[in-house]
């Protein structure tokens, strides 16, 4: 059975988890300074393989979840980004930085295809727990732009990295003591009966997961690495001051969070596809309205565009959990994210020299059809209908 003390470490760690991703992009022009760099923009890119880690480790962190055991797993997740953060924050150059980054990214790929599955297997309202969970995880965003910015003007940098890299050794620690002991891991519990799908259903179903996850990833990315400068630029001679635009940022990302709490829900109560067609599709119009807006009312349409955003991530998890079995989850949910992340990383990448030439109106407007098309992909997810039928065709 899940403690409640379990679940809130769980849920801490996939706000660590986040809050890691984001600190380099975060802090990117206090770095970049440093380093000798006259733009941020080029050195974006040295943040990458932190991203592109994040998403091919997570093949071989599913795998170990399902076949090593995800409590071990999930402590070489605490103790391993500890340690990589504290890495970081030594580094003296961008290409020491890049490597370092990497590393982390290996550690951060764990937690996503091991602590989610652990933290659902015994929900009794799955949705409202991954609803739960994504909060934790987008607070994490909110505190890096919160906790980093201030880390930043008051201690420099590095501090940015070395405070979360302790708090995270620390929590591995109570992890160690609250998290008991698996009996064997999850490939070898039995099967439940009523879990199968045929295997051409679960290929469109893992099709789907897997292409929409890729392209509302790369929104995710593009976002929440860019919308620290997208709103220095637009809110200039608004708000200056980098402390007030850090608290507007986290504010963004806070409301961002509550969504997923009221999607997890509606995801228990109504058809899933429904809702994930629904969203998705709301998320063009803003995106397009963000394109060309500026001061107060850009930060309108950046509340409205990642309280979609946000909004849309719970559906991943909760089509694993509808669609998978539990003994092969953490393996699935790997191969889902090497691919989507893998794809989606690219947008760390990328996001500098985008910006640099062609400004953030073009990215944007970029970003709405990319919502477009994530929609057309969410079209051909199977119905529960469907779902329900073909379980039954093959219990019999």
């Amino acid at each position: 059975m899940m403690t409640r003390p379990l679940a809130l470490l769980l849920n801490v760690a996939h706000a660590l988890d986040h809050l890691f991703l984001l600190i380099f992009a975060t802090a990117v022009a206090a770095i970049a300074a440093d380093f000798g760099f006259a733009r941020w923009e080029d050195l974006m890119p040295f943040g990458a393989g932190a991203f592109l880690l994040f998403g091919l480790g997570s093949l071989p962190s599913g795998r170990l979840g399902d076949l090593w055991g995800r409590r071990r797993m999930m402590l070489v997740f605490f103790f391993g980004i500890g340690a990589a953060s504290i890495l970081v924050a030594l580094t003296q150059n961008a290409w020491q930085m890049a490597a370092a980054l990497t590393l982390l990214g290996a550690f951060a790929s764990i937690y996503h295809p091991v602590g989610i599955p652990m933290l659902v297997r015994h929900a009794k309202n799955p949705g409202a727990t991954i609803g739960v969970n994504g909060l934790a995880g987008n607070l994490g965003i909110a505190a890096a732009a919160l906790v980093t910015g201030f880390l930043v003007e008051a201690f420099g940098w590095r501090s940015a990295f070395v405070v979360p890299g302790l708090v995270c050794i620390a929590c591995g620690q109570v992890f160690l003591r609250v998290a008991p002991e698996e009996t064997e891991p999850p490939a070898a519990r039995p099967k439940k009966p009523g879990t199968e799908l045929p295997a051409s259903l679960l290929a469109r179903v893992f099709f789907v997961m897997t292409a929409a996850a890729a392209s509302g990833g790369l929104l995710f990315n593009l976002t929440t690495n860019g919308n620290g400068r997208l709103l220095a630029e637009r809110m200039r001679g608004v708000v200056d001051d980098p402390s007030t635009l850090g608290m507007l940022l986290a504010g963004v990302y806070a409301l961002g969070s509550l969504a997923q709490l009221v999607v997890g829900r509606l995801i228990d109560r109504y058809p899933l596809k429904q809702l994930y067609l629904g969203i998705v599709l709301a998320q063009i119009p803003l995106l397009a309205a963000a394109a060309s807006a500026s001061g107060w009312w850009l930060y309108v349409a950046l509340v409205g565009t990642m309280v979609l955003i946000f909004g849309a991530i719970p559906f991943t998890e909760a089509m694993i959990v509808r669609f998978v079995d539990d003994r092969m989850r953490s393996r699935v949910a790997g191969m889902r994210l090497t691919v989507s992340i893998g794809l989606s990383s690219l947008a760390v990448w990328a996001l500098g020299p985008v910006v640099k030439a062609g400004g953030f109106g073009s990215l944007l407007a970029a970003m709405a059809a990319v919502a477009l098309l994530t929609s057309l992909i969410v079209a051909w997810l199977p119905g529960d209908r469907a779902v329900q039928a073909a379980r039954a065709g093959a219990s019999a």
